[in-house]
């Protein structure tokens, strides 16, 4: 198809260094889909507090994605920010405030993220007093759900429409839950509700086994991959580090070297954008072929990485594969 206007200043003005890195991740992962290939994306740091949803919901859309893993930080922000967008605060200065002054926005229940702060009442206690429900209405009935599934059922049931703060199109979880997209949502207990989540069950007000556990993202997630990684196969594209991208990257070797099933293809196509440095055993910032040790890529999988600002680089990866 032909590209657009940002696709063609990429083109034109993006040569060397991180920005012909762009580039070439970018065009890979276009002529792996091409070639029939799926694509998982995973979401490190505070990409839905970062907006991400403005492109990133058209990748769904247009069925550019197959699969997503995100820290459960991610899976809530992007409601958070379309139920109380215009609560939000930036704060361009943020590196100048002293320990008083982020004192004073705790106080006033702004929660900082960088130079944007998340308004816990608005935010957090909205999604709260909906999500809570579908939580306890399932643990009476004895029935167990994903963290996303979950927050699926809150979308789909449309009980927050009137609260919408931000035009709907641009909400990525909107776009997920509309194509009931497979989301990975490794260690889910690190986020907001999870928090909510545990703090209700030291209260016994329902059982922890209401949820579904990161064991069980892991065996269903071996299933999808056998069922998925045929042809082609699967790509990975990771914005950033942690757990969003180690978890389900690891599906791999455990089939392999775990279950000893070797009929299964490596990973097809590896980009991550991170700015972490390679140092002291770190996961982020390690090179794409320390993962062939650990039989995540093969010598042959296409392998980029992007040293830079995912808030940065996706949007213009995104842009150059929807033709933008």
């Amino acid at each position: 198809m032909s590209k657009g206007p940002v696709s063609q200043f990429i083109q034109h003005h993006y040569r060397h260094f991180n920005a012909a890195a762009l580039v070439d991740a970018a065009k890979g992962y276009e002529q792996h889909l091409l070639e029939g290939g799926k694509m998982m994306i995973t979401l490190a740091g505070a990409m839905s507090t970062a907006e991400l949803g403005v492109s990133l919901a058209e990748m769904i859309r247009q069925d550019k994605v197959h699969i997503i893993s995100c820290t459960g930080a991610n899976l809530e922000e992007d409601i958070m920010n379309l139920v109380a967008h215009s609560h939000y605060r930036r704060i361009p200065n943020y590196r100048d405030l002293t320990p008083q002054q982020e004192w004073e926005l705790l106080e006033k229940g702004l929660n900082r993220v960088t130079d944007t702060c998340i308004p816990e009442e608005e935010a957090f206690r909205k999604i709260q007093h909906h999500v809570a429900k579908l939580w306890k209405d399932a643990d009476a009935a004895g029935e167990r759900y994903f963290p996303h599934e979950y927050m699926y059922k809150l979308l789909n049931s449309g009980v927050m429409k009137d609260d919408y703060e931000i035009d709907p199109k641009d909400s990525w979880m909107i776009a997920a839950a509309e194509k009931n997209l497979p989301i990975i949502v490794g260690g889910w207990e690190d986020s907001t509700m999870g928090n909510i989540f545990a703090s209700y069950i030291i209260k016994q007000e329902m059982k922890a086994t209401t949820m579904k556990s990161g064991i069980e993202y892991m065996v269903w997630l071996a299933d999808w991959y056998r069922h998925n990684s045929g042809g082609k196969g699967v790509g990975f594209f990771q914005l950033g580090g942690g757990i969003a991208g180690d978890f389900p990257i690891c599906v791999v070797p455990m089939m392999y070297q775990d279950l000893e099933w070797h009929d299964v293809p490596f990973w097809s196509y590896f980009c991550q954008v991170s700015d972490s440095t390679t140092s002291y055993g770190s996961y982020s910032g390690a090179v794409p072929n320390e993962k062939i040790t650990w039989g995540k890529l093969s010598i042959d999988t296409p392998k980029y990485i992007v040293e830079s600002d995912a808030t940065i680089v996706a949007p213009l990866i995104f842009a150059y594969i929807l033709g933008w």
